[in-house]
């Protein structure tokens, strides 16, 4: 099975075949690295046509869901090659909001671009992501979700609150009703209008892009 049959896979979701194709291609020789790298790039395919409005959130879901599947089987052996993580990102949806499958749709993005992901799920108060940032190793990222206009107040106050406890932690935001004009306004670092761009994006902020 080769690399880039394995791409393939992830990008038209045949999520039942992913993980014999990728032992298929260890035992073969490659790398478990490589196999990542061409998972991730998939995915980066994949956001794209959703960025497009090629494919929807069930086929992006599919794909993230064949890419984590085909990633459990690296994960034993680059357990002890923690090179392979880009850091820490804490993500949540603001206090008041109770939205998660974009929130998820980015969990997944950013696990498979090599974020180690801490989740903290729904309708999260502002001190609970400084707090978090705290109890975890090596976090380079905070990312906060909001998914009505009600709840742009508790974006902004989740990122200030972030900035003021944190200076140097980069925060990115999203959702519906945000805009870039919105999160620069609020001091966000970054926005990514979309799960299938939040990857991007996150790298361009933190320089790994």
């Amino acid at each position: 099975m080769s690399i880039q049959e394995i791409k393939i896979l992830v990008e038209t979701g045949k999520s039942k075949k992913i993980a014999a194709a990728v032992q298929e291609a260890l035992d073969a020789g490659a790398k478990a690295q490589e196999i990542l790298d061409e998972m991730i790039a998939s995915m980066g395919v994949v956001g794209d046509k959703f960025s497009t409005g090629e494919i929807f959130v069930p086929e992006m879901l599919i794909a993230a869901k064949t890419m984590s599947k085909g990633v459990e089987v690296l994960k034993p052996i680059m357990a002890g090659d923690s090179s392979s993580s880009l850091g820490t990102c804490i993500m949540g949806t603001v206090a008041g909001d109770l939205h998660d499958i974009g929130k998820n749709l980015v969990v997944m993005m950013l696990e498979s671009s090599g974020f180690e992901m801490v989740d903290l799920g729904v309708d999260v108060p502002a001190e609970r992501f400084v707090e978090a940032v705290k109890e975890n190793d090596n976090v380079v990222l905070v990312a906060c979700s909001g998914l009505l206009t009600t709840t742009m107040p508790a974006l902004k106050e989740a990122v200030q609150t972030i900035k003021a406890a944190l200076p140097e932690m980069k925060v990115i935001v999203g959702g519906a009703p945000v805009t870039p004009e919105y999160a620069q306004e609020i001091g966000a670092d970054g926005y990514a209008p979309d799960a299938g761009s939040s990857a991007t994006k996150a790298k361009e902020i933190l320089g790994l892009a």
